[in-house]
C-alpha cells in the first residue's frame, strides 16, 4: 500500500508531498530526499541514456519499513512513491499508480492558471493523489 507520494522538479525541489499519516510527513520527506541520489544515478546510467522511453525507474532502494519507487517524465519531473513493506504492491500496480500520477500531473500542467515550477496547490490534483493513496487505483482495475 502506498503511504507517500511526492512530485519533484527537474532541479529536485519538492512541488508536492502527501502522506497517509501527517505525523509521518517529516520522515517521508527525508526518505524522498534520500532517494534523489539514486534517481540521479539511474538517470545517468548508460541504459537510461540509451532508452529515454523507459521512465519507470522501478524500486530505488528498500528500507526496513518502506520500499521506495521512482518515475521520471520526459521533462525530468520526478515522482516518488513510498510503499509499506507490510502491504506490498505488485510491480504492475506500481506502474499503473505512476501512470495515474503522471496523468494527474499532465491535467494540472494543462491548466492555464498553473505556473510550472510552483508548489502544487490544485484541489483536483490533491483529490486524485489522495484517492490513489487510499488504494482506489487497485479497485478500479489495472
Amino acid at each position: 500500500m502506498a503511504v507517500c507520494i511526492a512530485v519533484l522538479t527537474k532541479d529536485n525541489c519538492p512541488l508536492y508531498l502527501t502522506c497517509d499519516k501527517t505525523e509521518d510527513a517529516l520522515k517521508m520527506n527525508f526518505l524522498v530526499h534520500t532517494s534523489i541520489d539514486v534517481i540521479e544515478e539511474k538517470l545517468n546510467s548508460t541504459k537510461a541514456a540509451n532508452d529515454p522511453r523507459d521512465v519507470y525507474l522501478g524500486q530505488l532502494y528498500p528500507n526496513e519499513d518502506y520500499r521506495i519507487f521512482g518515475y521520471v517524465t520526459n521533462t525530468k519531473i520526478k515522482f516518488v512513491v513510498l510503499e509499506a513493506v507490510s502491504h506490498p504492491i505488485k510491480d504492475g500496480e506500481i506502474r499503473d499508480l505512476f501512470s495515474r500520477i503522471h496523468g494527474a500531473y499532465i491535467a494540472l500542467v494543462c491548466n492555464p492558471f498553473y505556473n510550472p515550477g510552483e508548489p502544487i496547490t490544485s484541489v483536483p490534483f490533491t483529490k486524485t493523489i489522495t484517492s490513489l493513496l487510499r488504494g482506489s487505483y487497485l479497485a478500479s482495475g489495472s
